[in-house]
């Protein structure tokens, strides 16, 4: 990807969700709900301080993150949809 977020700003993928229900319950297309969990793609440099020094991002490439229903900005870059979005709108990383 030729993209490159700045400063405290993160380009996140959303994972796709099951669409079956624990139950087996088949989920139709209408009926889902856009997922909260995404992949970290790429992210920026970091945020300014008071001082002006740049704080490096806790979250990095390849991270699986869990954020809000309505953060992010949804762009298309080279075909593919994604979220870019603060760090701050991340709500932690998922750990395996």
């Amino acid at each position: 990807m030729k993209f490159r977020p700045l400063h405290d700003r993160v380009v996140v993928k959303r994972l796709e969700s099951d669409t079956k229900t624990k139950g087996g319950i088949i989920i139709p297309d209408t009926a889902k709900e856009k997922p909260q969990e995404g992949e970290v793609i790429a992210v920026g440099a970091g945020a300014r301080d008071e001082s002006g020094k740049i704080v490096a991002l806790d979250v990095k490439a390849g991270d699986r993150v869990l954020f809000g229903k309505w953060s992010g900005t949804e762009v298309k870059i080279e075909g593919q949809d994604f979220l870019i979005m603060k760090e701050s709108d991340i709500m932690g990383i998922v750990e395996a």
